[in-house]
């Protein structure tokens, strides 16, 4: 998750790396009618970022609902900026690898909370998961640039 986040990761640049390359001025704009913005992809992964925090939290107080509504949410400029959007990544993926700092690797085996999946299925989904946006992050931004 480090890597991911700010490392030297073996598939290319990290989330960091990337982020400070990337003109916020085209961060609203699609490479077609039914495709995501930089925007759109950075938001979604911090719902998951926080969705996966709150897990490691145990917060019970989670609405599930406003957690769906939020994901592919329909971005709004004046709230969701991309700095916004990367600090809030940020500060949550740290979050998350403080957390686990903490933990055991029994952690790895507990069932998540309103999932029918592990810890571990979790975690290295969303490292995965951020890989594969990050991914597309990049080839959106070679496109428009």
């Amino acid at each position: 998750m480090q890597e991911v986040l700010n490392g030297e990761p073996w598939y290319g640049k990290s989330f960091q790396k990337l982020m400070a390359e990337i003109n916020p001025d085209i961060v609203y704009q699609k490479l077609g009618e039914n495709s995501h913005s930089l925007i759109d992809l950075i938001h979604h992964m911090v719902t998951w970022s926080d969705f996966t925090k709150q897990r490691l939290h145990k917060d019970k107080n989670i609405d599930l609902t406003a957690l769906d509504a939020s994901d592919w949410r329909a971005t709004i400029a004046s709230i969701h900026t991309w700095n916004n959007g990367i600090s809030e990544f940020t500060a949550s993926t740290n979050a998350i690898i403080e957390i686990l700092k903490t933990c055991t690797d029994d952690l790895l085996q507990e069932k998540v909370d309103y999932r029918n999946y592990n810890f571990n299925v979790l975690l290295n989904g969303l490292i995965q998961h951020n890989i594969y946006h990050i991914g597309q992050i990049s080839f959106i931004n070679k496109a428009l640039s």
